[in-house]
């Protein structure tokens, strides 16, 4: 879709002063899918220079925000850790075309803050950290979990930027274990369950998105039974947070995040 009220675009390696109606643009797939009345100006992030993904000497993975969802599965599927298989299945989450694939950033799917972003998902569930820059160059760090505080809404200031979000080395460790559910095929994330065991101390973190209007992350230190998983996410899940829009009904929702939720303990206990 064209965006008629854009009259400037700038390289985002320059110090111009952030002004109200700009725009990050980084792969630019939801900036350019439907009207953006409000847009004047985009500041185009393509030639920042950022290494898609790098590892650090403690194991972690530091993943750019303009790294693209097709560089983010090729990483995955050479992966050798136990979460490796999990960032393909949350890839393969996107209702998107390869084209979609190879503009589509990590950073923009964060940013957007839908219930259905997989790549919210799989950081939240991987106890992932965002790296925040503001416009005088003052960096924070904040957890996935908590930067996403509702449907379409982060913590994001005005003209701050989302730079990378880093998955701790132990998390990549995990051994993990994935559900999706859509109301029909190829559809649209409804529910979406996490499940990640850390073998070094037994610890169980279940991870509800999709159902909800934000990513909802329960840690155990050992693994519960099947009653008491139900209880605490059941509790840890607001009325109002049920989320409720034409891919799925707040009830079905619940329904489905409890089940999947004991479908991975299962899963990953018996395992």
């Amino acid at each position: 879709m064209d965006l008629n009220t854009v009259t400037d675009v700038r390289d985002g390696r320059s110090r111009e002063p952030w002004r109200p109606g700009d725009a990050w643009l980084g792969g630019g797939t939801y900036l350019f899918s439907e009207p953006q009345p409000g847009l004047r100006r985009l500041v185009d992030l393509s030639r920042m220079g950022w290494e898609p993904l790098a590892r650090g000497a403690d194991g972690s993975l530091e993943i750019a925000a303009t790294c693209t969802i097709a560089q983010l599965s090729r990483h995955g599927r050479r992966m050798t850790e136990a979460a490796g298989p999990l960032v393909e299945q949350c890839c393969r989450a996107f209702l998107a075309s390869f084209k979609i694939w190879n503009m589509a950033t990590v950073g923009g799917n964060l940013c957007n803050g839908l219930p259905a972003g997989p790549m919210i998902s799989l950081t939240a569930a991987l106890d992932g950290e965002c790296l925040l820059q503001a416009q005088d160059g003052a960096r924070r760090r904040v957890k996935v979990v908590d930067f996403v505080t509702g449907a379409g809404r982060k913590d994001l200031a005005e003209g701050e930027l989302l730079r990378s979000v880093t998955v701790p080395g132990r998390a990549l460790g995990c051994r993990t274990a994935f559900r999706q559910a859509s109301l029909y095929g190829l559809g649209r994330s409804g529910a979406l369950v996490i499940g990640a065991l850390d073998p070094m101390d037994g610890s169980l973190a279940v991870t509800v998105s999709a159902a909800t209007v934000r990513p909802l992350r329960f840690w155990f230190p050992l693994p519960p039974g099947e009653r008491e998983l139900r209880r605490v996410v059941d509790a840890g899940v607001a009325a109002d947070e049920w989320f409720d829009d034409i891919h799925g009904l707040p009830q079905w929702r619940r329904h489905m995040a409890l089940r999947f939720a004991e479908e991975v303990r299962r899963e990953l206990v018996r395992g």
